[in-house]
C-alpha cells in the first residue's frame, strides 16, 4: 500500500493552517521526526486535544516519526499564547502522575512500542531543563533572540495591549523555553518539523530561528487551524466543562451524547478531522445526509468513530442502547444493565420524586399519585393503567393495585415511571 501525502492529506480534512516553506519538500525527502507539544495540566487529555494528536496519527500512518513532547518545564511556567491570564503551575509528582496518564490515552491512537523506525516518542522537557542554570540559559540562549523578535509576536503584543494583566517575565521567556525544546529535540532526535495550533505560530518560529542561529540547520513549522463550533463558540466545551477522553470524568455516554448532539455543518467538518475514514466515504456520507438531514447520519457515524476510539466497541454500543432507552422502544433488560452514573445521566432532565423505602410495598396507584405527584389522582393514574399507557421500569402496567417490590428496583434503588409516549419521572427510593 502506498504511504500517502502527509500535507495532501491534512489539506483535504481542513487541518493545514500555515506551512513554513520547505516544509513539504523535506517531508517528501525522506522520513522526518516532527514533535507535538502537550499541556500536562490534568491527568486527562479532553477533546480539544484530539486535534493534535490526530495530526500525530496521520503524521505516524504517512510513515514518519512522531514526537508527543509533555510540556513539563513549560507546564511550570504558563504559555501566553490566546490567553489572558497565567495559569496554575504545577509541581514534579504531579506532571508525572499526569504525564504517564496522558501516555496511556495516547498509546490507544498511536504506536510508541513497535520497533517500526517510526515507532512515536513522548519526551518531558522538564527532564532537560531541569539541569540548565539560570545564567547558563540567558548566556548561551536568551543572547540569540533580542527583544524586539520577541516583541513582534502576536500574543506578546495583545497582553502587551492591554489584554489580561499583563505579562510577567516568566511569560515573556516562554517562547525561548519552547525554542530551546525544539532546538534540543533537533540535536537529540533529528527533529525538524514542529506541529501544532495556529495560536503556537510565534513560539514554534522562534524555535526555527534558535535553530538556524545556533546550529546554522534549517527546521520547519505546520500549523493547524484552531477549532470552532460554527457559530463560532469555543469547540469542546459544554455546560458542564470540557468533554474528557477519562470515562471518570466525561462518561462514554455523555461523550457519545456530545458528538451525536453537534450541528450539521460542525459534522462535516469534524468527521473528516476527528475520524480516519477516507475521502471517498466521507463525501457518500455527506450526500447520503445532504439526501436526508433529519436521520442525522453524520452525527450518528461520527460519534460511533470516536467514541469506538477512544473507549470501545463496547462502550460505543452501551452509550447507544442508553440513548434509546428515552428516544426508542429500549426494554426492561436494557434499562437495568445501565451502571448507575449512566441512568442518572440519561434522565437528568425528567422530573425526579424521592419516596421512602418504607412505602415499598404500597400499590402503583398510590405511589404514584400519593407518594408522588406523578399522577394528579389516583382516578386519573387507574385509567391510563387500563388504557395500557403507563409503564415501570420500561414494562407495561397492566394492573394499578400491583405492588411496588425492592424487586422493581434498579440499582437497589430507581424506579422508572412512564406516562404516555414521552413522559418520564425518575424515582429514588432512600
Amino acid at each position: 500500500m502506498a504511504i500517502k501525502n502527509f500535507i495532501e492529506e491534512l489539506e483535504w480534512r481542513g487541518m493545514i493552517h500555515t506551512i513554513m516553506p520547505g516544509a513539504k519538500e523535506q517531508l517528501e525527502k525522506e522520513m522526518t521526526t516532527a514533535y507535538l507539544g502537550i499541556d500536562p495540566t490534568a491527568d486527562s487529555l479532553h477533546i480539544g486535544h484530539l486535534v493534535g494528536v490526530m495530526i500525530l496519527k496521520h503524521f505516524q500512518m504517512c510513515g514518519h516519526r512522531p514526537i508527543a513532547l509533555v510540556g513539563g518545564a513549560t507546564g511550570m511556567i504558563g504559555d501566553p499564547s490566546g490567553k489572558s491570564q497565567e495559569r496554575n503551575l504545577l509541581d514534579e509528582e504531579t506532571l508525572r502522575r499526569n504525564q504517564e496518564a496522558i501516555k496511556r490515552q495516547l498509546a490507544k491512537l498511536i504506536d510508541f512500542d513497535s520497533d517500526a523506525p517510526n515507532a512515536a516518542l513522548m519526551v518531558n522537557n522538564y527532564d532537560w531543563m531541569k539541569g540548565i542554570g539560570f545564567l547558563d540559559f540567558i548566556r548561551d540562549i536568551g543572547k540569540l533572540i533580542t527583544v524586539n523578535y520577541m516583541m513582534a509576536k502576536d500574543s506578546v503584543k495583545k497582553r502587551f495591549n492591554g489584554e489580561g494583566d499583563g505579562m510577567s517575565f516568566t511569560e515573556v521567556s516562554y517562547q525561548l523555553v519552547q525554542g530551546f525544546d525544539f532546538m534540543h529535540l533537533y540535536e537529540k532526535y533529528g527533529c525538524k518539523v514542529q506541529l501544532g495550533g495556529s495560536d503556537q505560530w510565534g513560539n514554534i518560529t522562534t524555535g526555527t530561528e534558535l535553530i538556524r542561529r545556533k546550529l546554522g540547520a534549517e527546521a520547519y513549522a505546520i500549523t493547524c487551524p484552531l477549532i470552532t463550533k460554527a457559530d463560532g463558540t469555543k469547540f469542546g466545551k459544554t455546560e458542564s466543562g470540557n468533554v474528557w477522553l477519562d470515562p471518570r470524568y466525561t462518561s462514554p455516554y455523555k461523550f457519545y451524547q456530545f458528538w451525536l448532539n453537534v450541528s450539521d455543518d460542525d459534522a462535516k467538518r469534524y468527521i473528516k478531522i476527528f475520524t480516519l475514514l477516507d475521502r471517498a466515504t466521507i463525501d457518500a456520507l455527506v450526500a447520503e445526509h445532504d439526501a436526508a438531514p433529519h436521520l442525522r447520519t453524520l452525527q450518528k457515524r461520527l460519534a460511533e468513530e470516536i467514541t469506538v476510539m477512544i473507549h470501545s466497541r463496547e462502550e460505543y454500543e452501551k452509550a447507544v442502547e442508553a440513548s434509546q432507552i428515552l428516544f426508542g422502544g429500549a426494554t426492561s433488560e436494557a434499562l437495568r444493565r445501565l451502571d448507575e452514573q449512566t441512568l442518572l445521566q440519561v434522565f437528568e432532565g425528567v422530573p425526579q420524586f424521592t419516596v421512602a423505602r418504607a412505602e415499598l410495598g404500597l400499590p402503583f396507584v398510590d405511589l404514584c399519585a400519593a407518594a408522588t405527584q406523578i399522577f394528579p389522582s389516583k382516578g386519573e393514574c387507574r385509567k391510563m393503567v387500563q388504557g395500557g399507557g403507563v409503564a415501570l421500569n420500561k414494562e407495561k402496567v397492566a394492573d394499578a393495585m400491583r405492588p411496588v417490590t425492592e424487586a422493581d428496583l434498579i440499582a437497589g434503588k430507581y424506579l422508572l415511571v412512564q406516562r404516555g409516549k414521552k413522559n418520564y419521572y425518575l424515582v429514588t427510593v432512600e
